[in-house]
């Protein structure tokens, strides 16, 4: 019986875990992009609108994400949004995760020593080369951790975009438990394929931090 169960909704359940990597991956880099977009306006910008993206990430931050999906899936067409699942649940990903990005970005080039950004400038280093040469080299190492652990929240959030019928994977195990009624084995699965995921991320994100720390020392 379980031989059979597996052999048919297998793939089903493959495809619906490749969706939900796809849909986090994509979610997570749009997500990490905006908030480093905003870290840095709030850094360099005027004080009106650091005001109007502090309100952004306190409205976003402030709200369920199921509520967001919601607002922008159903509520979009009113405004003339009108978004297939896929897209819109990796707009509604990108847009969840940015102000944490955001957050963890500000604090990081808030660690950065200020004498190396006084020397650099001193010896006539321009703005845009200082963030590129020393604020995001430097604040990429202080903030990997807090973004490796925030991409591992991300994954579970993935699970909602199931209410929009984005074929993912809860969407499939959902599908499983209600044609089977094996609702213990349909979530075990589930279990058992985030479990991997989450392993893979941590894995690689502690790869990758030792990677930047050893070239970090190296060129210093």
């Amino acid at each position: 019986m379980m031989n059979d169960l597996l052999a048919h909704y297998g793939p089903f359940l493959l495809r619906g875990f490749g969706m939900t990597v796809l849909c986090w991956l994509l979610g997570t880099v749009g997500g990490m992009a905006l908030g480093l977009a905003i870290a840095l306006i709030q850094r360099y910008s005027i004080a009106p609108v650091r005001w109007v993206l502090r309100i952004y990430i306190e409205a976003i931050r402030g709200t369920p994400f199921l509520a967001q999906l919601f607002l922008l899936y159903y509520g979009g067409p009113m405004f003339g949004l009108r978004l297939d699942p896929i897209p819109a649940g990796l707009l509604g990903l990108s847009v969840y995760s940015s102000p944490y990005f955001a957050e963890i970005f500000r604090s990081a080039f808030g660690a950065v020593p200020i004498g190396q950004i006084e020397a650099a400038r001193a010896i006539g280093m321009s703005e845009p080369s200082i963030v590129r040469r020393i604020l995001l080299p430097l604040g990429l190492v202080s903030a990997l951790p807090a973004m490796v652990n925030f991409s591992i929240v991300l994954t579970k959030e993935t699970v909602i975009l199931s209410i929009i019928t984005v074929p993912e994977l809860m969407y499939q195990v959902q599908r499983m438990s209600a044609e089977t009624f094996r609702y213990v084995e349909a979530n075990l699965a589930l279990a058992l394929f985030f479990w991997g995921l989450v392993e893979l991320i941590s894995r690689l994100g502690r790869r990758f931090e030792t990677r930047i720390t050893k070239h970090l020392i190296e060129r210093t």
